[in-house]
């Protein structure tokens, strides 16, 4: 007769099985564990212990021997199974990512779950999850822009050490503007939202009129200083720049992020600056707006206040704007620039290698 391998616990081991054992709050597969350890450990046999405890005695031996290889890490999971036996082998599985990578169907861009599950001969549920486990995503496109600017390294130190490493006794504000916001008043009135529907509005619209909001974002406290304007040049960007002048304190510097668009260089513009020495403008480099904080706020107000607005005139458009600007600044929120130059230069020079390799 087979006598099994003797158990011997030390006090760690011990004191850990018997709040196993008596806590009520952990898994009862845990406690019935911990108590066939217990009764092991005291020599009781192994017939005994599965009488007791109501279980078989193959259970009993199983929970000793994993014991004694894994000690108290043993009891607390069990142990890997090999799971289902899969249908669809590995070498169809790469079959499918490489056609999915490299091919392209007759008469499309790029593959669907049904058109390639028909080149495949494999259910479309099959490839949806075969796309899933490798995180293929044919049917989506991300587009870029690679900054061609003489000075693009020269712009991008000066305005990200801006963001990182601010003057002393200076104020940097990111300044843009939103031009050409429409009023859009739908044709018919939207249904609200309802259990089990969401709310519903026309596609089709009538328009109101247009105006451009000037807007600079404080990246001290995160408030913005915000002006409608019917047009946009370089006078409303004068006016705008007075406005400016009037609502930040006279004895800060005032560091100004702006883009390259013609207003900001225009001559008096330029006489303007050179009549108030506080003012600092900043170019970023072309297409590099994502270096211009301010775009970020833009997007907020365009998705929480205007894309799913209705007004019925330009008046409305300036009250919803001036509103939202409004409830932004009572409990502002700081925009906070992480990224340094180097790694930006990184991204971009693996960007332009990427696509040398293409050519």
């Amino acid at each position: 007769m087979r006598t099994a391998a003797p158990i011997r616990l030390s006090p760690e081991e011990r004191s850990a099985l018997a709040t196993w054992a008596q806590g009520r709050s952990f898994p009862f597969r845990l406690v019935q564990r911990a108590r066939i350890i217990q009764m092991a450990s005291d020599g009781t046999p192994s017939q005994d212990i599965a009488r007791r405890l109501e279980v078989s005695r193959p259970t009993v031996q199983l929970w000793r021997e994993r014991f004694l290889a894994l000690r108290l890490a043993g009891l607390e999971k069990d142990a890997p199974r090999p799971g289902r036996i899969p249908r669809i082998s590995a070498s169809k599985v790469r079959v499918v990512v490489e056609a999915t990578l490299h091919t392209t169907p007759p008469a499309a861009t790029h593959w669907s779950t049904r058109s390639m599950a028909k080149a495949q001969g494999l259910s479309e549920a099959t490839i949806r999850r075969i796309w899933k486990r490798h995180n293929l995503k044919p049917h989506l496109i991300r587009t870029f822009k690679i900054s061609r600017d003489k000075q693009f390294v020269q712009k991008l130190y000066d305005v990200v050490g801006l963001y990182l490493n601010p003057p002393d006794k200076s104020l940097v504000l990111c300044v843009d503007e939103k031009s050409q916001v429409q009023a859009l008043d739908r044709t018919q009135p939207g249904l609200p939202l309802k259990k089990g529907r969401c709310g519903t509005m026309t596609h089709d619209y009538k328009r109101n009129g247009t105006t451009t909001l000037f807007a600079a974002l404080s990246m001290l406290d995160g408030k913005v200083i915000g002006d409608c304007m019917p047009r946009h040049r370089h006078q409303e960007f004068i006016r705008f720049l007075k406005r400016i002048d009037g609502e930040t304190p006279s004895e800060l510097s005032l560091h100004l992020i702006v883009d390259n668009y013609g207003t900001h260089k225009h001559p008096r513009v330029r006489s303007w600056l050179q009549r108030h020495p506080r003012f600092h403008l900043h170019f970023i480099p072309t297409s590099s707006s994502w270096l211009n904080l301010v775009e970020r706020w833009f997007r907020d107000l365009t998705d929480k206040r205007i894309r799913r607005g209705s007004f019925r005139s330009v008046r409305d458009l300036i009250a919803a704007i001036q509103d939202y600007l409004d409830d932004h600044n009572q409990n502002p929120r700081v925009f906070l620039w992480t990224a340094s130059a180097e790694g930006i230069l990184t991204k971009v020079a693996k960007c332009k290698e990427a696509l040398d390799a293409l050519h």
